[in-house]
């Protein structure tokens, strides 16, 4: 095939207009299988949601920890009153 029939054949090698014969039944099935889908996938962004809320927290908690410690607390002094009396 040359890459003009190529460009105008679908699925299969047959041209589009070949197909069009079962169009109607195929919408309604394609329609069908995405709402389908849809309500498969409903209920997992909020088992996501939760999961990605529950990691969060506990990274932040583990965060709250490093940073209160005595020897990052030290540093992080250290390095903010550097900047403060930076001479301009």
């Amino acid at each position: 095939m040359s890459d003009v029939e190529m460009s105008k054949a679908g699925e299969f090698g047959r041209p589009r207009s070949v197909r069009r014969g079962r169009g109607r039944r195929a919408g309604w099935w394609a329609r069908r299988m995405r709402a389908c889908r849809a309500a498969a996938e409903a209920g997992m962004s909020t088992a996501e949601y939760a999961v990605g809320t529950v990691a969060a927290c506990g990274f932040a908690a583990v965060l709250y920890k490093i940073v209160t410690s005595g020897p990052v607390r030290t540093a992080l002094t250290g390095v903010i009153t550097k900047a403060l009396h930076v001479s301009f």
